[in-house]
This record gives structure tokens, C-alpha cells and sequence, in this order.
């Protein structure tokens, strides 16, 4: 299978591209070979690799900088994603685009079903909401909801809430954590072999929720961090009603990925998973 990886530096785009190379002609595209928010661009680039699938994993993930600049929000995560999804369409190509549990009001209590009511809080929620529409316009397509994504890219910073937590026991810190704010967190190297199990399965097309098994609060999460580095398990555990951000959040984000692990993409659990990347 020929596969197109957009966006192919990020965290996410870096590791996808590692992941097909083992069994597929993968072609990495990053910014300086296309620029998705131009429509004609996207159709000439796709139209010239003839890809078999297209994987997109651009976007605009700047929260509180889309409050004040929303046009280049939706540019990338909505407009580009329609552009990438008709050129897949034209091509007879499938189409993976990424989306986020930023697309609920955080306001549920129990972990949310693909099916669960959306309800974005912020411009770039409701950016990536209109994206994940939009990218219906190819056939298949696949929309995989992802949250708190870690993994390392070679070359490349630490990046993400986990990074931050570990980077700061590491140095002997004591990092600061919501213990009210609940997430499923999502192993980079996971969502890679999930959306290839997808591909290569010829699962049915829809929407996914592609996390890691299980929830925690950010304290949890660190305080296992903190276990498997043998460290002091020592926080600043802050409520999230107390934090102040230019866009609003979701507090309980817990998504479930059952959906997911019946169309034979098995997600290990979130503690398996950051014992993983800590050893790495």
C-alpha cells in the first residue's frame, strides 16, 4: 500500500511514518513540501503521488492562540482537511484525519462513546469538530479522536502535559497536575499501529476513538509515572475549576475505545503504555 503521511515532523506524523515503513511505501510530506491550507496545492501533490491512503496528521493545536486568530484554525484543521479528503476521494484513496476529546463539553462522568453528544467549548474545538465532517468527504474515511498524545520524536523537544510531569521528576522538581481532570491518555506509537490495523483490515470506515485503555487524573498519571522512575511521588496537585485559560477545557475527558478494539485495533492500557515510553 502506497501511503501519504501530511504533516510528517509533528509527534504524531514522525512516529506514523516509522510505523508503515516496515510494510508499505510510505512518502513523508511535511510543510515545506506542501502547504494544506491551499486547496489547488493539496490536489496537485495527492494527484501526483497517486496514494493508496491518505494519513493526516497536521494541525492547528494551538488552544488559546485560536481564540484570537480563529481563520488560521480553521484554515488547517477544517479547510485543509476537506481539501485532503476530496483529493482522497478523486483518487479512490482512503483518508485518516485526527480529532480530540476537545470536541466535548467535559461535563460527562462516565467515558464517552464515539456516539456521546459533542458540544465544543472554544474556536479550536469547534475547528476541529467541523474538520471531522468535513473529512467525510472521502470514501473510506477514517476520524480518530486522540487526547494527551506523548512520544518522543527524534531530533525533536519533549512535547505534552506527560513529557512536562516526567521531565520535571526527572530533574528533582515538583511538577504541578490537575487531580480533578480526568483523561485517557494516547501512546504515539499506539494510535500509529491502531490507524494501520484500520488500513490494512479494511475496517469500516467511520468515526474512532483512538486512546489508550482506562482514565486517570493528571496526579494518577503522574504518581505512576514517578512509581516506575523510582522517584519522589511529591506534586503540586491543583483543582482545574482554579485555572485560568483564554480557551475553555474540558475536565473529564475519558474517552472509551471499544469500538476501536472490536474492529481489531487493540489499544494496551494507558499504564502499559507509559511504562513503554518511559523505558524507551
Amino acid at each position: 500500500m502506497r501511503i501519504v503521511v501530511v504533516g510528517s515532523r509533528g509527534q504524531l506524523g514522525a512516529v506514523m511514518v516509522e510505523a508503515c515503513r516496515a510494510a508499505h511505501d510510505v512518502i513523508a510530506v511535511d510543510r515545506s513540501m506542501l502547504d494544506v491550507t491551499q486547496p489547488s496545492a493539496v490536489h496537485e501533490v495527492m494527484g501526483r503521488l497517486t496514494p493508496d491512503a491518505i494519513i493526516n496528521c497536521t494541525g492547528y493545536n494551538a488552544v488559546d492562540a485560536a481564540e484570537d486568530h480563529p481563520v488560521d484554525a480553521l484554515a488547517v484543521n477544517a479547510v485543509a482537511v476537506r481539501s485532503m479528503a476530496r483529493a482522497a476521494a478523486s483518487l479512490g484513496a482512503a483518508f485518516v484525519h485526527y480529532s480530540t476529546d476537545f470536541v466535548f463539553d467535559g461535563l460527562a462522568t462516565l467515558p464517552m462513546a464515539e456516539e456521546h453528544p459533542t458540544n465544543p467549548r472554544s474556536v479550536y474545538a469547534a475547528s476541529k469538530l467541523l474538520g471531522e465532517w468535513l473529512a467525510m468527504d472521502a470514501s473510506p474515511a477514517y476520524v480518530l479522536r486522540v487526547e494527551s498524545l506523548f512520544g518522543e520524536v527524534s531530533g525533536a523537544p519533549p512535547k505534552g502535559s506527560l513529557a512536562s510531569i516526567v521531565g520535571s521528576l526527572k530533574a528533582g522538581q515538583i511538577p504541578r497536575v490537575f487531580e480533578d481532570r480526568v483523561v485517557s491518555p494516547t501512546y504515539v506509537c499506539d494510535a500509529a499501529a491502531a490507524t494501520l490495523a484500520l488500513l490494512e483490515r479494511r475496517a469500516p470506515a467511520g468515526l474512532y476513538h483512538c486512546v489508550n485503555s482506562g482514565h486517570a487524573t493528571w496526579l494518577e498519571v503522574g504518581q505512576e509515572a514517578a512509581r516506575l522512575l523510582g522517584v519522589s511521588s511529591a506534586f503540586d496537585a491543583v483543582r482545574f475549576a482554579d485555572a485560568k485559560f483564554p480557551a475553555a477545557r474540558p475536565q473529564y475527558c475519558a474517552l472509551a475505545n471499544h469500538k476501536l478494539q472490536a474492529a481489531g485495533a487493540t489499544m494496551p492500557s494507558w499504564q502499559d503504555a507509559l511504562a513503554r515510553y518511559l523505558s524507551r
